[in-house]
């Protein structure tokens, strides 16, 4: 069965003690699908999936109904139509999904100014502040509830309690459509029975590494003695664990969030097994990463790479550097580094990943040395080039395909001339750009 299917719902329907529970976590019901649902209502009651069925589509959501058949998101499409072969899948609308999340969010923020968004479809609020003008925590929970439903149409759960942690838990409990108020005094009397899914960081691997020591409900975690714990999942996953099934969370809600990685990673439509298209893959999605953090401004510290098989192993890589950067030739290089003997020898490779973690503002005083500055320099060459004519305009030589480098630096040249000469300028850092991005170019078979 699936984990969120409803069927263990648990809801608030009378009096409860809400004095000490400020934190509403707050989660819209299967929210890609009830958007679909606005504009099909004839599909109600029916197994509904959003999400791509070409190639390895995944499932983005799905309609209760359909978890009922053990349909989860991010699961492969092939696998959810093996397990519900009668479902109704739909593409997605992102920018209808968009549209709705900013007016739900935008009902929270009318509630009180402390809000945190998790994603599109959910927040955490703080109401400790809102009391005088709008009631109790539970009171207001309801409140919100009624407005979304009245002003979008769409449904939510909510979970009010003492901490972030207890009230995201209480919120995936009151699915679909419900509230669960756990008042403070009675938190470890909800959270033991709970199985050890329901902690935080514990995924398919740490569930059977706790499950081996005979550990199968949070209760069972709280009274596990410190060193065998940490002996099973290591000595930080350890202390935070044992932190959340004693009902411990002592996080605000953060109003103003920073991202703390930034990555990109891609599924392909076919399994890759040749190491040098693999590094030409690697060297793509280093640069969109690298894009993205000169845009943040921002640097990081820790290169990540993640693998997924074909057989739907995962591996994950991580190489600290000694500077921070935001140079893609750096990411790669490091990236490349991790690689290693993670593929060769026939390995099929189904996705790839890579990010950058330990985020700080760039510009946060130079080092002594620095051995990106010539790449530097050109990859904000192209950033230039790119912010005047579009993605694309200018890549890194080992991903553009014999003679169409010339191709492009020649269409530029042909473009009429703003009073600046734009058109040639952009054609001159072009050649320069993709000049010395090129000077490895064999290293890839570009």
């Amino acid at each position: 069965m699936s984990k969120q299917d409803g069927s263990s719902r648990q809801v608030t329907t009378g009096p409860v003690d809400d004095s000490a529970t400020p934190i509403l976590h707050v989660d819209m019901d299967a929210f890609f699908v009830s958007v679909e649902l606005l504009r099909r209502p004839e599909l109600r009651g029916k197994p509904v999936l959003v999400g791509g069925t070409a190639g390895r589509g995944v499932v983005s959501a799905a309609s209760y109904e359909a978890r009922r058949y053990g349909v989860n998101s991010a699961m492969p499409m092939s696998v959810a139509l093996q397990r519900c072969p009668n479902a109704i899948v739909l593409r997605g609308d992102y920018a209808s999904y968009s549209r709705y999340s900013k007016q739900v969010m935008k009902i929270f923020e009318e509630v009180t100014p402390l809000v945190e968004p998790l994603s599109i479809d959910e927040a955490f609020l703080d109401v400790s502040g809102a009391r005088r003008l709008h009631g109790s925590p539970a009171e207001i929970a309801w409140a919100i509830r009624e407005r979304v439903r009245s002003e979008t149409g769409l449904t939510c759960s909510i979970g009010v309690a003492a901490t972030k942690y207890v009230a995201k838990v209480a919120s995936s409990r009151a699915k679909p459509d419900g509230m669960l108020v756990v008042p403070a005094a009675e938190t470890l009397a909800f959270l033991h029975p709970l199985p050890v899914s329901a902690l935080w960081g514990v995924g398919r691997v740490t569930e059977e590494s706790l499950t081996r020591l005979g550990l199968r409900t949070v209760g069972d975690v709280a009274e596990m003695p410190a060193d065998a714990l940490q002996r099973a999942v290591g000595p930080a996953l350890a202390s935070r664990l044992t932190r959340l099934a004693n009902g411990i969370d002592p996080r605000d809600v953060e109003t103003a969030r920073s991202e703390k990685s930034i990555g990109h990673e891609v599924t392909f439509g076919h399994d890759l097994t040749d190491p040098t298209q693999i590094r030409r893959e690697l060297l793509r999605l280093s640069d969109d990463v690298a894009v993205r953090l000169r845009r943040a401004g921002v640097v990081g510290r820790t290169v990540v790479l993640k693998l997924r098989y074909g057989d739907f192993r995962t591996v994950t890589r991580s190489r600290t550097l000694g500077e921070p950067t935001d140079v893609a030739r750096r990411i790669y290089d490091e990236a490349s580094a991790a690689l290693g003997e993670l593929v060769g020898d026939g390995a099929r490779i189904r996705l790839i990943g890579v990010r950058a973690e330990q985020l700080r503002p760039s510009g946060g005083g130079a080092a002594l040395w620095d051995p990106d500055e010539e790449w530097r320099g050109a990859e904000r060459a192209v950033d230039e080039v790119t912010a005047r004519f579009g993605r694309g305009a200018v890549r890194p030589a080992a991903l553009v395909r014999p003679g169409e480098a010339a191709a492009r630096v020649e269409s530029m040249r042909r473009r009429p001339l703003d009073a600046a000469g734009a058109s040639r300028d952009a054609a001159d850092a072009a050649e320069a750009a993709e000049g010395r991005a090129g000077v490895d170019r064999t290293q890839f078979g570009g």
